[in-house]
């Protein structure tokens, strides 16, 4: 079967610019410039020969069209990365772990996470906050006071951590394995773990 699809860059340009509502942070992400984002969003819109976006002074809107063609890109592209992820041997998955500076990571027990998920690679940024999720510095953030973003999932840690903490990752790899790995593990600690405020430490990247 011989697939038509439009070019793969123009689509993650799309999918990216549509998630943010902003071709600067979709540009941040992709490492690309704001103007390269808007050139393949326009190519891609003359190639299908609809409108995607509403462009607005200061603003981009999606239109009925680009709302309708989002769910099916954003759900391609997951489908792509889960494949890839399963072609990984066993210790190449790595999860970049973004931490808000108020949490004590030693109540995260990480080494006992690594310890039992040995295929998982863990590296820690801390602190961390929106703007390292924003430039594909981290996969998953533990945020404090950020309920709800464009294009990312925010999720309560659990109901006992306390009314600011979040996880936050973009929407198209929220449920990728590692990801829920991690969450799952976050949940499952003991109660006397609850999140905490304490004074932000600097730790290094992979040993933290």
């Amino acid at each position: 079967m011989t697939y038509t699809l439009p070019p793969l860059n123009a689509l993650r340009a799309f999918e990216a610019a549509a998630r943010h509502l902003s071709f600067k942070l979709a540009a941040h992400e992709l490492h690309v410039t704001p103007a390269a984002v808007g050139q393949q969003v326009k190519a891609l819109e003359a190639r299908l020969g609809v409108q995607l976006f509403d462009r607005l002074h200061k603003q981009l809107i999606l239109t009925a069209a680009g709302q309708a063609y989002l769910p099916g890109v954003s759900e391609g592209f997951r489908y792509i990365a889960e494949a890839t992820l399963q072609l990984k041997p066993a210790g190449a998955a790595l999860l970049q772990l973004g931490v808000h500076g108020s949490v004590d990571l030693r109540r995260l027990e990480l080494a006992r996470f690594r310890s039992a998920h040995a295929e998982i690679g863990l590296r820690v940024l801390h602190p961390a906050g929106l703007h390292e999720l924003v430039e594909g510095k981290v996969d998953l953030l533990i945020a404090r006071g950020l309920g709800h973003h464009p294009g990312y999932r925010c999720e309560r840690v659990n109901e006992r951590s306390g009314l600011g903490d979040w996880l936050v990752a973009p929407e198209g790899t929220a449920d990728c394995p590692e990801i829920v790995s991690f969450r799952e593990w976050l949940r499952a600690l003991p109660a006397g773990n609850a999140l905490a405020n304490r004074r932000p430490r600097l730790v290094g990247g992979a040993g933290s």
